[in-house]
């Protein structure tokens, strides 16, 4: 649990950096050798197929991620923890495994939620893997934030509307160590009245111009098994990676059981309960299983837009 002072600091700023929450050994080699065996499997396909120069013998994971990505093979969303915003189809790729979701419901990590929303939590849907290759060689069109750097933005705002009163939290976990040079996220620390800001839908869903004094913007490094928290409306970005390497998070949220979660079409479950224990969700297949319910379901619906944003004089 968060000493008394932690939790001071998070409801006076909107931001809590807390070190070592994830064990490397237990929970992050675990995910690493997870993603590892599935970059495997994509690019001895893709290569299969021709789509790629290298042959994979004596290549490492990261070696794999960069040669995909300049021949312009998509690993983002085969790995990614969600379904997309967009068109979903019926074999759209995704990633539900054991590690990952032994690393959503590690017991240290819920504590940590715990002291700040309560003992009964709800796993968000709004999560993502954020894999972020060097700046250098990202190809001119790309925009996504899980891959460039991420625009300032409050979460509350990438919600939808259902979500406006939730309490909730986004933990964002470090995989790889988080520095000011391979791109960190900075922070706007949140003040007592702070609202939600207009978003305009651009590349990014992001703050509209003048809306944030980015001049009190902090960095915020962290180790690898080290945690960032954000309030809702507590306003973030990323730096740009300007290193020769990838830089590895999981953006994971959190809300009190009950209230709605932004993502209504996409599947929650109880990832704690403390009143009723047996309404916890403790199977890597169960939790593969709702979203491959939710992918046959949303493949045949009609399109579910994300984004509550629309124009605005504010994005002119």
């Amino acid at each position: 649990m968060l000493e008394p002072a932690q939790i001071e600091f998070f409801n006076a700023h909107g931001y809590l950096v807390v070190d070592d929450v994830l064990d490397q050994e237990r929970v992050l080699n675990p995910v690493r050798a997870e993603y590892a065996a599935l970059m495997n499997t994509l690019y001895d396909d893709w290569f299969a197929q021709g789509l790629l120069p290298a042959p994979p013998v004596g290549l490492g994971f990261t070696d794999k991620l960069r040669i995909a990505y300049e021949a312009g093979c998509d690993w983002f969303q085969p790995m990614d923890i969600s379904l997309p915003g967009d068109r979903i189809a019926a074999d759209t790729p995704m990633h539900f495994g054991p590690a990952v979701f032994n690393m959503v419901t590690n017991a240290r990590l819920l504590d940590v939620v715990e002291s700040l929303i309560g003992p009964e939590i709800t796993s968000n849907p709004i999560q993502h893997v954020r894999i972020k290759p060097p700046a250098a060689r990202l190809l001119d069109e790309e925009i996504r934030a899980h891959i460039t750097a991420t625009d300032w933005h409050q979460d509350r705002a990438v919600a939808l509307e259902e979500a406006d009163a939730t309490q909730m939290i986004t933990v964002w976990c470090a995989i790889t160590d988080a520095t000011v040079d391979n791109g960190c996220l900075q922070v706007i620390p949140k003040t007592a009245d702070e609202t939600m800001k207009v978003h305009c839908p651009k590349s990014q869903t992001s703050i509209a111009p003048g809306e944030i004094d980015i001049s009190r913007a902090l960095p915020l490094p962290v180790k690898s098994g080290g945690v960032v928290i954000f309030h809702p409306l507590t306003p973030h970005a990323s730096l740009v990676n300007t290193t020769d390497d990838f830089r590895w998070s999981f953006d994971l949220r959190y809300n009190v059981t009950g209230q709605p979660t932004g993502r209504s079409h996409f599947p929650e479950f109880v990832a704690r309960s403390r009143s009723a224990p047996v309404s916890e969700l403790r199977s890597s297949d169960k939790w593969r299983a709702l979203w491959d319910a939710a992918r046959t379901r949303l493949a045949k619906s009609p399109h579910i837009d994300i984004h509550r944003w629309g124009d605005s004089p504010a994005c002119a």
